[in-house]
């Protein structure tokens, strides 16, 4: 046997071994599982109206947040359509993690201020684990003056009032989106307005959102309050917003059976309704990410 012949048949056996380990590789990764991707946010801000989103602040990310809701738009010109009596939220955001999210506020209604957490626990995949949850817990600090003679037993303490927050999200399509938000909130000082709420309440708000064009989208929030006191001074309160998205911020427009803002009061101490005259609240949330 010639030279030739043997690098001829080397060749050969290289060749069919080449294509026999390619195809073996093509089985091999015919065989592995898709890997998982991650679904977008299903919103948007960081709320859906009101109520909390499962958006969250990315890792080191600082949010800049101004709200502000102006009085009862059915007074007309009596309140100049609410700019004469308008409660306003100044706070912060920050990403410790991409899962973890730290915020303070203060806010006009009762001098309070805000503390809160947020933190993910699922996350939803295209082709996986189908929503996204995320816990929520705020405390809120009273910074009213409070009367001796009309509280002469009060404590430090009775400032304090605690929420929890489950917050489960799926995005079904690039334009639906839809949220359940169970809700616990303990109050260390209640019933202000003598059988109007009870020491501690549970709430389940749902709240969706409807993409209208590239940059702004339809939300809608409601929140059913699970064991009211039988004298309806408070009410579930129902929110109508925009999501308008401008560069490095989210512009919310916000049309509100409730003014306060803070989690607890917005939950439990609506007064407003949009049927049988009651008061609605116009406003808007700025968010700016740094």
């Amino acid at each position: 046997m010639n030279v030739t012949k043997i690098l001829f048949s080397a060749l050969l056996l290289f060749t069919v071994t080449l294509v026999s380990a390619q195809d073996d590789l093509m089985k091999e990764l015919d065989s592995v599982p898709n890997a998982k991707q991650l679904s977008s946010s299903a919103f948007k801000a960081l709320q859906v109206c009101n109520m909390q989103s499962t958006k969250m602040a990315s890792k080191n990310e600082w949010y800049f947040l101004v709200s502000h809701r102006f009085g009862d738009l059915k007074e007309g010109i009596n309140n100049f359509f609410g700019l004469d009596n308008a409660l306003t939220r100044i706070g912060g955001i920050y990403g410790a993690t991409d899962w973890l999210s730290l915020g303070v506020s203060r806010h006009t209604y009762n001098k309070t201020f805000e503390l809160s957490v947020k933190y993910r626990l699922a996350n939803q995949y295209e082709n996986g684990f189908p929503v996204t949850i995320v816990g929520y817990n705020t405390m809120d600090i009273n910074g009213s003056k409070f009367d001796k003679v009309l509280y002469p037993e009060f404590k430090q303490t009775n400032r304090l009032a605690f929420s929890s927050q489950l917050l489960i999200s799926r995005r079904f399509s690039d334009a639906i989106s839809f949220e359940i938000n169970p809700v616990y909130i303990h109050k260390n000082l209640y019933d202000i307005q003598p059988n109007t709420e009870s020491k501690d309440l549970f709430v389940v708000g749902l709240g969706g959102r409807c993409k209208l064009s590239k940059r702004i989208s339809l939300n809608l929030e409601y929140a059913a309050r699970m064991n009211p006191k039988e004298q309806e001074y408070y009410h579930n309160p129902l929110t109508l917003g925009f999501d308008i998205e401008t560069g490095g911020h989210v512009f919310q427009l916000v049309f509100s059976s409730s003014q306060p803002m803070n989690d607890i009061s917005y939950f439990s101490n609506t007064t407003g309704k949009w049927d049988g005259g009651g008061s609605i609240y116009f406003g808007f949330n700025m968010y700016r990410a740094f």
